[in-house]
């Protein structure tokens, strides 16, 4: 029986380091949450006429510097003037230099996304005709090379960190008070406290050069960090230390105070404060992933953040009590076991986690993916689904766990039995250390103090080894150990997949993106017949907000034209909105705008004829999009006219 202890500490050993190489394995460059859904010049597009400006829109509000746009021509050399300027919701451009030759041109982006993800990436449009270039198309990877790496380890270690603190916690203090004096759970909350601690500062440093050069050397540059506490994501790092040090009274608190306190009033008192401070403190943490990630950003930001806070929390109730409880049934001191009363409180506690862990998740994922298809069509929807069956098959082991805490809690047969040795076993135990230490006594008085030290050792050993074998010879206890050992191996599973959603491009973002991406393939396109077709994407930031606008303009040429416009959701369903408008301008000769109002003919279907088009040349087509009563935007393209 001895010899089985040490395959189960083994295994323990074993887990561990499973949910690290889970984590470390899921690290890499951050996928961007914010895509590019629209450029004009549209990418692989040759103009005639050098454009004025360089224009960018984003699937969200970006963060950018001086040097996040940049215009690149054949030889390398960058032709934009002064930094980018935001025109309208979501659309950045930046100036260019006049007198602009022939050859392919290329534009780099690196910006940082309103949820806190770096954004980059390049293309090229071609002003006369293609020619060869000396700057690579791919354009720099954000969150890439070491620095990515690092940040992505640090990210991670946070959210285990953020688990085990709040979860073992909870566990002790809900589940299993005589649990705050016992050492292996003590070693386990203050381990979770102190890598959350030192994960936040590694984030704190990194940010800087994560989101900006990529390089290692700027990890310690003090201007980066300077500018990285005066954004949302390095208040929200501040915040979290703030909370850290009040988690840290509360664990000085909860290990120490607290464990000597009588049972009584005093002690309830104590236990009403600290469940009071540790969801305070518990929550706040939380709220500072949910005010710089995307819940503060896209749909209902004040609903999804709320929601967030609370899902976070009952992940780490559900998950780092499920840590805790691993280490009580498998290094609580065997004069100490865990009681069936606290397996059957955290099993209470475990199953309300589940119910919002499935309520919160459910909202967050509409608000991710927004349509049944994307489930199937988007990476995140394909992870969204491992995800939910690793979740059933959790919560199937969690009720084979609920059947041995019932047959633990029922106290009969054999372990009525064995309740009584062990009691006799602590009493022989208890028997045995004082003959050990009467015997080191005489032996030290003999003159032979480290025989005496050795024959204590052995005898305090093989009592506890006694107590031990009698304690894991319970065939419920067993049993429930290793449904709970099994939960964890899913839970590993389980938080491997959710890291790497949190990592992955929502599916809303990825529909748009795929949505831009074919309207940008065939936008400023003149067939045989002369029709110039031009889609936008638009988002004026209210509900429903996001679509593609399309203009059809036939022959496309000077004089009257025959108009279309044509709005879709960006899934592709047709829809209407209260107002369009569309005006033409001739920037070269100070020309326009020329407004035109078309007719509303069929649902997201407008039309005009007679568009009067005076003369030949660049022109710019603008489309004001009004989505409500305040919710409007503008967004344009430059099309060859004529």
């Amino acid at each position: 029986m001895t010899r089985t202890t040490t395959p189960r500490l083994r295994t323990w050993v074993l887990l561990l380091l499973a949910v690290t190489g889970a984590l470390l394995g899921g690290a890499g460059p951050a996928s961007a949450h914010a895509a590019l859904t629209g450029s004009d010049p549209a990418q692989g597009v040759v103009v005639k006429q050098a454009p004025s400006q360089v224009a960018l829109t984003f699937s969200e509000k970006v963060a950018m510097n001086d040097d996040s746009l940049r215009v690149l021509d054949p030889r390398g050399k960058p032709v934009q003037t002064g930094g980018p300027a935001n025109l309208s919701g979501t659309m950045y451009a930046v100036k260019l230099k006049g007198g602009l030759g022939k050859g392919t041109y290329t534009v780099t982006y690196q910006v940082v996304s309103a949820d806190s993800h770096p954004v980059s990436g390049a293309y090229t449009f071609s002003i006369g005709a293609p020619s060869q270039t000396v700057v690579s198309a791919t354009g720099p990877v954000a969150g890439g090379g070491a620095v990515g790496g690092l940040y992505a380890f640090g990210r991670y270690a946070s959210y285990a960190g953020f688990i085990v603190l709040v979860g073992g916690a909870a566990f002790v203090l809900a589940c299993w008070q005589r649990g705050a004096g016992v050492r292996p759970l003590q070693r386990l909350v203050v381990g979770g406290w102190l890598t959350l601690t030192a994960a936040t500062l590694w984030l704190l440093l990194l940010r800087g050069s994560y989101t900006t050069s990529g390089k290692v050397a700027d990890v310690f540059d003090l201007g980066l960090l300077g500018q990285v506490l005066q954004t949302k994501t390095g208040a929200a790092l501040v915040s979290r230390l703030l909370l850290l040090a009040a988690a840290a009274l509360f664990i000085a608190v909860l290990f120490g105070a607290y464990t000597k306190r009588e049972e009584g009033q005093e002690k309830r008192d104590l236990t009403f404060g600290l469940a009071i401070g540790g969801v305070v403190v518990a929550a706040g943490l939380a709220t500072s992933w949910a005010m710089a990630e995307h819940a503060s950003v896209g749909l209902q930001p004040a609903i999804a953040m709320p929601v967030d806070v609370v899902h976070l929390l009952a992940v780490a109730a559900w998950l780092g009590g499920l840590t805790a409880l691993l280490v009580a049934l498998y290094r609580a001191p065997a004069e100490t076991p865990v009681e069936a009363d606290a397996v059957r409180r955290f099993s209470r506690i475990a199953f309300g986690s589940v119910v919002a862990l499935v309520a919160t998740g459910t909202y967050q994922s509409w608000r991710q993916l927004g349509s049944w298809s994307a489930f199937t069509d988007t990476r995140y929807g394909q992870l969204l689904l491992v995800k939910i069956g690793l979740v059933a098959l959790l919560v199937g082991i969690a009720s084979v766990s609920r059947r041995w805490t019932a047959r633990l809690t029922d106290g009969t047969g054999t372990d009525a039995a064995q309740s009584e040795k062990e009691r006799v076993s602590v009493t022989e135990a208890g028997a045995a250390k004082a003959g050990a230490a009467k015997a080191a006594g005489e032996d030290a008085g003999s003159g032979d103090s480290r025989r005496a030290v050795q024959l204590a050792r052995q005898q305090a050993a093989m009592a506890a080894a006694r107590q031990k074998r009698l304690r894991d010879g319970d065939r419920n206890r067993f049993g429930l150990r290793r449904s709970v050992l099994a939960e964890a191996g899913v839970a590993v599973v389980l938080l491997a997949v959710t890291t790497w959603l949190t990592q992955t491009e929502p599916g809303r973002t990825e529909l748009d993106a795929k949505a831009a991406s074919s309207s940008s393939a065939g936008s400023a396109t003149a067939p045989s017949n002369g029709a110039l077709t031009l889609d936008m994407p638009f988002d004026t930031g209210g509900a429903n907000g996001k679509g593609v606008v399309s203009v059809d303009l036939d022959p496309a040429r000077v004089g009257g034209n025959e108009m279309h416009v044509y709005v879709q959701r960006p899934g592709g369903q047709a829809f209407d909105i209260p107002e369009v408008k569309v005006a033409f301008t001739l920037e070269t000769k100070k020309i326009g705008p020329l407004p035109v109002t078309p007719e509303h003919i069929t649902t997201g279907h407008w039309s005009a004829s007679g568009v009067q088009i005076p003369m030949a040349g660049d022109w710019k087509v603008a489309v004001t999009v009004r989505t409500s009563d305040i919710d409007q935007v503008t967004v344009s393209k430059n099309a060859q006219i004529g």
